[in-house]
Protein backbone atom coordinates (compact mmCIF):
# COMPACT_ATOMS: atom_id res chain seq x y z
CA UNK A 1 0.00 0.00 0.00
CA UNK A 2 2.92 2.23 1.03
CA UNK A 3 4.56 1.64 -2.13
CA UNK A 4 1.18 2.02 -4.75
CA UNK A 5 0.70 5.32 -2.73
CA UNK A 6 4.26 6.76 -3.41
CA UNK A 7 4.11 6.21 -6.82
CA UNK A 8 0.50 7.61 -7.46
CA UNK A 9 1.75 10.60 -5.40
CA UNK A 10 4.76 11.07 -6.83
CA UNK A 11 3.52 10.96 -10.64
CA UNK A 12 0.41 13.23 -9.47
CA UNK A 13 2.88 16.07 -8.43
CA UNK A 14 5.52 15.89 -11.50
CA UNK A 15 3.04 14.55 -14.41
CA UNK A 16 -0.55 15.57 -12.80
CA UNK A 17 -1.52 12.16 -13.50
CA UNK A 18 -4.66 11.53 -11.34
CA UNK A 19 -3.98 8.81 -8.31
CA UNK A 20 -6.87 6.74 -9.97
CA UNK A 21 -5.22 6.33 -13.06
CA UNK A 22 -1.85 5.08 -11.61
CA UNK A 23 -3.67 2.71 -9.32
CA UNK A 24 -5.46 1.12 -12.46
CA UNK A 25 -1.94 0.86 -14.09
CA UNK A 26 -0.61 -0.56 -11.27
CA UNK A 27 -2.67 -3.34 -11.24
CA UNK A 28 -2.58 -4.02 -15.08
CA UNK A 29 1.16 -4.21 -14.44
CA UNK A 30 1.06 -5.94 -11.29
CA UNK A 31 -0.91 -8.71 -12.21
CA UNK A 32 0.97 -9.10 -15.55
CA UNK A 33 3.99 -9.66 -14.17
CA UNK A 34 2.93 -11.96 -10.83
CA UNK A 35 1.01 -14.15 -13.38
CA UNK A 36 4.99 -15.03 -14.57
CA UNK A 37 5.54 -16.16 -10.80
CA UNK A 38 8.68 -15.76 -9.40
CA UNK A 39 10.81 -16.07 -12.25
CA UNK A 40 9.51 -13.03 -14.13
CA UNK A 41 9.25 -11.26 -10.58
CA UNK A 42 13.43 -11.73 -10.28
CA UNK A 43 13.82 -11.04 -14.13
CA UNK A 44 12.11 -7.99 -14.11
CA UNK A 45 13.57 -6.85 -10.28
CA UNK A 46 16.85 -8.19 -11.52
CA UNK A 47 16.72 -5.63 -14.82
CA UNK A 48 15.30 -2.49 -13.77
CA UNK A 49 16.43 -2.43 -9.94
CA UNK A 50 20.39 -2.03 -10.57
CA UNK A 51 19.86 0.67 -13.24
CA UNK A 52 17.74 2.60 -11.38
CA UNK A 53 19.73 2.52 -8.08
CA UNK A 54 22.68 3.65 -9.97
CA UNK A 55 21.08 6.44 -11.60
CA UNK A 56 19.13 7.52 -8.50
CA UNK A 57 22.69 7.74 -6.54
CA UNK A 58 24.50 9.59 -9.67
CA UNK A 59 21.52 12.51 -9.70
CA UNK A 60 21.45 12.45 -5.66
CA UNK A 61 25.50 13.08 -5.91
CA UNK A 62 24.75 15.83 -8.17
CA UNK A 63 22.46 17.46 -5.84
CA UNK A 64 24.38 17.05 -3.04
CA UNK A 65 27.48 18.68 -4.47
CA UNK A 66 25.37 21.78 -5.69
CA UNK A 67 24.38 22.11 -2.41
CA UNK A 68 27.93 21.02 -1.04
CA UNK A 69 28.53 24.16 1.57
CA UNK A 70 25.23 23.02 3.39
CA UNK A 71 26.66 19.62 4.03
CA UNK A 72 28.18 20.12 7.51
CA UNK A 73 24.87 22.13 8.64
CA UNK A 74 22.55 19.50 7.41
CA UNK A 75 24.74 16.96 8.88
CA UNK A 76 24.75 18.86 12.64
CA UNK A 77 21.12 19.13 12.28
CA UNK A 78 20.37 15.52 12.19
CA UNK A 79 22.15 15.15 14.99
CA UNK A 80 21.01 18.26 16.97
CA UNK A 81 17.33 17.19 16.07
CA UNK A 82 17.74 13.94 17.44
CA UNK A 83 18.62 14.35 20.54
CA UNK A 84 17.30 17.61 21.87
CA UNK A 85 13.20 18.71 21.60
CA UNK A 86 12.41 20.79 18.90
CA UNK A 87 9.75 22.71 17.40
CA UNK A 88 8.24 21.05 14.50
CA UNK A 89 9.37 23.01 11.01
CA UNK A 90 7.22 22.62 7.80
CA UNK A 91 7.61 19.02 7.04
CA UNK A 92 10.00 17.49 10.06
CA UNK A 93 8.14 14.70 11.87
CA UNK A 94 10.01 15.24 15.00
CA UNK A 95 8.68 17.86 17.50
CA UNK A 96 10.53 15.40 20.10
CA UNK A 97 13.53 13.09 20.98
CA UNK A 98 10.77 10.25 21.10
CA UNK A 99 9.47 11.39 17.76
CA UNK A 100 12.91 11.03 16.17
CA UNK A 101 13.64 7.93 17.33
CA UNK A 102 9.79 6.18 16.30
CA UNK A 103 10.39 7.67 13.10
CA UNK A 104 13.98 7.12 12.61
CA UNK A 105 13.24 3.09 13.92
CA UNK A 106 10.27 2.71 11.40
CA UNK A 107 11.30 4.29 8.48
CA UNK A 108 14.86 2.06 9.19
CA UNK A 109 12.84 -1.04 9.62
CA UNK A 110 10.75 -0.43 6.68
CA UNK A 111 13.38 0.50 4.13
CA UNK A 112 15.88 -2.93 4.64
CA UNK A 113 13.24 -5.02 6.94
CA UNK A 114 16.00 -5.48 8.79
CA UNK A 115 14.46 -8.26 11.70
CA UNK A 116 11.06 -8.00 10.26
CA UNK A 117 11.49 -11.96 8.96
CA UNK A 118 10.39 -11.44 5.29
CA UNK A 119 13.42 -10.87 3.08
CA UNK A 120 14.80 -14.03 4.24
CA UNK A 121 11.46 -15.44 2.55
CA UNK A 122 13.34 -14.41 -0.94
CA UNK A 123 16.72 -15.64 0.30
CA UNK A 124 15.99 -18.77 1.31
CA UNK A 125 14.93 -19.42 -2.41
CA UNK A 126 18.27 -18.21 -3.57
CA UNK A 127 20.89 -21.14 -5.11
CA UNK A 128 23.52 -20.66 -2.71
CA UNK A 129 26.59 -22.31 -0.87
CA UNK A 130 24.94 -22.19 2.95
CA UNK A 131 23.02 -19.76 4.83
CA UNK A 132 26.51 -17.54 6.22
CA UNK A 133 27.13 -16.60 2.64
CA UNK A 134 23.48 -15.64 1.90
CA UNK A 135 23.19 -13.83 5.32
CA UNK A 136 26.42 -11.93 4.16
CA UNK A 137 24.56 -11.01 0.92
CA UNK A 138 21.89 -9.91 3.08
CA UNK A 139 23.70 -7.88 5.50
CA UNK A 140 24.39 -6.11 1.99
CA UNK A 141 21.75 -5.47 0.78
CA UNK A 142 20.92 -3.68 4.48
CA UNK A 143 23.97 -1.35 3.99
CA UNK A 144 22.77 -0.25 0.35
CA UNK A 145 19.36 0.91 1.15
CA UNK A 146 19.63 2.70 4.25
CA UNK A 147 23.43 3.42 4.82
CA UNK A 148 23.74 4.96 1.28
CA UNK A 149 20.44 5.37 -0.76
CA UNK A 150 18.45 6.59 2.35
CA UNK A 151 21.55 8.76 3.66
CA UNK A 152 21.54 10.30 -0.05
CA UNK A 153 18.05 11.12 0.40
CA UNK A 154 18.39 12.89 3.69
CA UNK A 155 20.96 14.74 3.06
CA UNK A 156 19.40 16.13 -0.18
CA UNK A 157 16.26 16.81 1.45
CA UNK A 158 18.25 18.91 4.39
CA UNK A 159 21.02 20.50 2.42
CA UNK A 160 18.93 21.71 -0.05
CA UNK A 161 16.31 23.19 2.46
CA UNK A 162 13.37 21.11 1.37
CA UNK A 163 12.58 20.20 5.11
CA UNK A 164 10.95 23.23 5.67
CA UNK A 165 8.44 23.58 2.37
CA UNK A 166 5.81 21.66 4.15
CA UNK A 167 5.91 18.77 2.01
CA UNK A 168 5.71 15.16 3.16
CA UNK A 169 6.38 11.64 1.47
CA UNK A 170 7.34 11.56 -1.87
CA UNK A 171 6.17 15.33 -2.83
CA UNK A 172 9.20 16.08 -0.12
CA UNK A 173 12.00 14.03 -1.89
CA UNK A 174 10.81 15.63 -5.48
CA UNK A 175 10.41 19.09 -4.14
CA UNK A 176 14.09 18.55 -2.92
CA UNK A 177 15.95 17.32 -6.41
CA UNK A 178 13.84 20.07 -8.39
CA UNK A 179 15.57 22.76 -6.35
CA UNK A 180 19.24 21.71 -6.94
CA UNK A 181 17.97 20.74 -10.79
CA UNK A 182 14.84 22.78 -11.83
CA UNK A 183 12.92 21.24 -14.20
CA UNK A 184 14.51 17.71 -14.21
CA UNK A 185 14.94 17.16 -10.68
CA UNK A 186 11.23 16.25 -9.74
CA UNK A 187 10.55 13.68 -12.99
CA UNK A 188 14.35 12.03 -12.06
CA UNK A 189 12.79 11.15 -8.30
CA UNK A 190 8.94 10.32 -9.76
CA UNK A 191 11.14 7.90 -12.45
CA UNK A 192 13.11 6.56 -9.62
CA UNK A 193 10.68 6.06 -7.13
CA UNK A 194 8.21 4.26 -9.51
CA UNK A 195 11.02 1.89 -10.47
CA UNK A 196 11.84 0.88 -7.09
CA UNK A 197 8.39 0.89 -5.63
CA UNK A 198 6.91 -1.37 -8.26
CA UNK A 199 9.65 -3.86 -8.01
CA UNK A 200 8.84 -3.68 -4.08
CA UNK A 201 5.56 -4.27 -4.40
CA UNK A 202 6.92 -7.42 -6.49
CA UNK A 203 8.72 -9.04 -3.74
CA UNK A 204 6.44 -8.09 -1.52
CA UNK A 205 3.82 -10.06 -3.03
CA UNK A 206 6.44 -12.98 -3.34
CA UNK A 207 6.87 -12.89 0.60
CA UNK A 208 2.58 -13.17 1.00
CA UNK A 209 2.06 -15.47 -1.45
CA UNK A 210 4.65 -18.19 -0.11
CA UNK A 211 3.19 -17.68 3.70
CA UNK A 212 -0.44 -18.18 2.76
CA UNK A 213 0.79 -21.20 0.58
CA UNK A 214 2.26 -22.44 3.35
CA UNK A 215 -0.97 -21.80 5.68
CA UNK A 216 -3.64 -22.73 3.08
CA UNK A 217 -1.60 -24.75 0.16
CA UNK A 218 -1.68 -23.86 -3.95
CA UNK A 219 -5.35 -23.24 -4.50
CA UNK A 220 -4.85 -19.66 -2.52
CA UNK A 221 -1.99 -18.47 -5.36
CA UNK A 222 -4.64 -17.45 -7.96
CA UNK A 223 -6.99 -15.68 -5.36
CA UNK A 224 -4.09 -14.08 -3.43
CA UNK A 225 -2.55 -12.21 -6.91
CA UNK A 226 -5.95 -11.19 -7.83
CA UNK A 227 -6.76 -9.47 -4.14
CA UNK A 228 -2.78 -8.21 -4.26
CA UNK A 229 -3.45 -6.54 -7.77
CA UNK A 230 -6.35 -4.64 -7.11
CA UNK A 231 -4.84 -3.19 -3.74
CA UNK A 232 -2.74 -0.91 -6.08
CA UNK A 233 -6.07 0.68 -7.10
CA UNK A 234 -7.25 1.15 -3.56
CA UNK A 235 -4.00 2.28 -1.80
CA UNK A 236 -2.96 4.59 -5.05
CA UNK A 237 -6.26 7.12 -3.36
CA UNK A 238 -5.91 6.69 0.32
CA UNK A 239 -4.74 9.46 2.54
CA UNK A 240 -0.39 9.26 2.48
CA UNK A 241 -1.08 9.46 6.43
CA UNK A 242 -3.17 6.65 6.93
CA UNK A 243 -1.17 4.03 4.51
CA UNK A 244 1.87 4.75 6.35
CA UNK A 245 0.03 4.48 10.43
CA UNK A 246 -1.06 0.86 8.82
CA UNK A 247 2.30 -0.01 7.47
CA UNK A 248 4.33 0.99 10.60
CA UNK A 249 1.66 -1.09 12.71
CA UNK A 250 1.90 -4.30 10.83
CA UNK A 251 5.10 -4.08 10.65
CA UNK A 252 5.77 -3.99 14.57
CA UNK A 253 3.22 -7.00 14.64
CA UNK A 254 5.32 -8.73 12.39
CA UNK A 255 8.20 -7.64 13.85
CA UNK A 256 7.38 -9.50 17.36
CA UNK A 257 7.37 -12.91 16.68
CA UNK A 258 10.42 -12.50 14.54
CA UNK A 259 12.71 -11.18 17.11
CA UNK A 260 11.63 -14.03 19.86
CA UNK A 261 12.26 -16.67 16.97
CA UNK A 262 15.91 -15.00 16.25
CA UNK A 263 16.82 -15.16 20.21
CA UNK A 264 15.78 -18.63 20.18
CA UNK A 265 17.37 -19.57 17.16
CA UNK A 266 21.03 -17.61 18.41
CA UNK A 267 22.96 -20.25 19.67
CA UNK A 268 22.88 -21.97 16.09
CA UNK A 269 23.40 -18.79 14.31
CA UNK A 270 26.47 -18.46 16.54
CA UNK A 271 27.57 -21.88 15.69
CA UNK A 272 27.23 -22.23 11.54
CA UNK A 273 28.61 -18.75 11.32
CA UNK A 274 31.65 -19.53 13.52
CA UNK A 275 32.19 -23.11 11.40
CA UNK A 276 31.61 -20.91 7.97
CA UNK A 277 34.79 -18.56 9.52
CA UNK A 278 36.87 -21.86 11.07
CA UNK A 279 36.48 -23.61 7.42
CA UNK A 280 37.58 -20.16 5.44
CA UNK A 281 40.77 -19.53 7.38
CA UNK A 282 41.79 -23.32 7.01
CA UNK A 283 41.16 -22.92 3.57
CA UNK A 284 43.17 -19.74 3.38
CA UNK A 285 46.46 -21.20 5.50
CA UNK A 286 46.26 -24.42 3.62
CA UNK A 287 44.12 -24.63 0.58
CA UNK A 288 45.86 -28.47 0.29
Amino acid sequence: MVQANSIANALNVNFAIPEWVTGLALVLLVSAVLLGGIERISTVAGKLVPFMAVAYIAAATLVLLINVAEIPAAIGLIFTHAFTSTVATGGFAGAAVWAAIRFGVARGVFSNEAGLGSAPIAHAAASTKGPVSQGLVAMLGTFIDTIIVCSFTALAIIASGAWTSGETGAALTSHAFDLALPGVGGYIIAVSLTIFAFTTILGWSYYCERSLQYLFGVKIIMPFRTVWSVAALVSATLKLSFVWLLADTLNALMALPNLVALVLLSPIVFKITKEFFDSRGKSEKNPF
